[in-house]
């Protein structure tokens, strides 16, 4: 009997006081964590959106229109200035300055607002 109440005494410490297996009990409580982690509410998923960008201004545009300028300006001088050195090094930074400039230009006509209808 002594032996039963034992057995019996470790089978609830197993288990729980309710019967119920505790590896049961802790897998179900962590897919319940994990879904409550994987769920989220409608804000939570408008918060995480990223921002558009704003439409440009007409300030904006002239600043984009003004860089281009000097970019192609830079270009310019510094290709003359490839037409009247030999020297490596400065051939080497006008190449790379002339580089630079174009991929910026790229990258700001990629940024003028696209034209309407009525322009």
């Amino acid at each position: 009997m002594k032996r039963l109440l034992i057995l019996t005494a470790a089978g609830l410490a197993l288990t729980g006081c309710d019967g119920e297996d505790p590896v049961d009990s802790a897998l179900r409580d962590a897919a319940a964590a994990r879904q409550a982690a994987a769920t989220k509410t409608t804000a939570e998923i408008e918060a995480a959106r990223p921002a558009q960008a704003a439409p440009a201004t007409s300030g904006d545009t002239a600043w984009i229109e003004a860089t281009i300028e000097d970019h192609r300006r830079t270009i310019s001088a510094t290709a003359l200035l490839l037409e009247r050195t030999d020297d490596p090094e400065v051939r080497r930074a006008a190449e790379k300055v002339i580089a630079a400039r174009r991929r910026e230009i790229a990258e700001l006509q990629a940024l003028r607002p696209a034209a309407t209808p009525d322009e």
